[in-house]
């Protein structure tokens, strides 16, 4: 009996001996792979950080022209008076908004805003102005578009028209730019959300057919958005519908021409 219980503890022995490697042994590769993992991860973060730091640094070229062509910044007008200096098939009213500076116009749904007053563009301009999107969540907030359309009419709604820049707002990350003629389209990332409540600045440069667009000094798009002498008329069309009271409203339009 004695001898058969030896016999078997030498048979568990190379067994336990076994285990006990293979143990090892997929531990060894265990910290292998994390080790792997933790590197990876690493190198992604650091190329993501890097990326947007790239970003922010390429972004800062924008030059606003140096002559005064048309500016309305909405300070002579009380709130809840209507802007003279804009039209539309809408409302175009003022409105004070308590923690935001100055006065603002609120952009009504399914209205499009443009010039009262027909400018004669120079080839060489710029267009800037600030917008704010005000609400619980960006979803609420249907796409917006602005750009240049080929007349002045404010006879009725106009979604995207000529060379123009649509915010998606329900969207939350995404920002269209396109071209009636010549015919381009261009979808961009651009997180929208973080400027939910917060002022969002647009910078337009037009030089002859073509245009650079840049959404709070990051360059989004530049390229051929005119076809040669074209009529160029500035026009915003707010969203078709919001809903959950949010709202968006426009302020500080400058346009001006370059001296050089």
């Amino acid at each position: 009996m004695l001898h058969r219980k030896f016999s078997i503890c030498l048979l568990c022995l190379p067994l336990t001996l076994l285990s006990l490697n293979s143990q090892a042994q997929l531990r060894e590769l265990w910290n292998k792979a994390k080790e792997k993992t933790e590197k990876t991860v690493d190198q992604l973060t650091t190329k993501k950080n890097s990326q947007r730091i790239e970003e922010v640094q390429a972004a800062d070229d924008f030059m606003t022209g140096d002559i005064p062509l048309f500016s309305e910044d909405f300070s002579a007008y009380r709130a809840g008076s209507s802007v003279s200096s804009i039209k539309s098939n809408g409302l175009a009213a003022v409105s004070i908004l308590k923690g935001y500076p100055g006065k603002w116009m609120i952009l009504e749904d399914k209205a499009t805003y443009k010039l009262s007053k027909a400018l004669s563009l120079p080839d060489h301009f710029t267009v800037t102005f600030d917008l704010l999107a005000a609400g619980d969540q960006i979803k609420d907030i249907a796409p917006l578009s602005f750009g240049f359309a080929p007349d002045n009419s404010t006879k009725e709604y106009l979604g995207i028209s000529g060379a123009y820049v649509e915010l998606q707002y329900y969207d939350g990350d995404m920002v269209n730019t396109g071209s009636k003629n010549p015919e381009k389209y261009a979808n961009h990332t651009f997180d929208l959300e973080p400027y939910l409540n917060k002022i969002l600045h647009v910078s337009l440069e037009v030089k002859g057919e073509r245009m650079t667009v840049y959404l709070n000094n990051r360059k989004l798009a530049d390229g051929i958005f005119f076809a040669p002498s074209a009529a160029k008329h500035f026009y915003l069309s707010a969203p078709w519908e919001y809903h959950n009271g949010a709202k968006v409203f426009m302020a500080n339009i400058k346009i001006s021409g370059f001296s050089k």
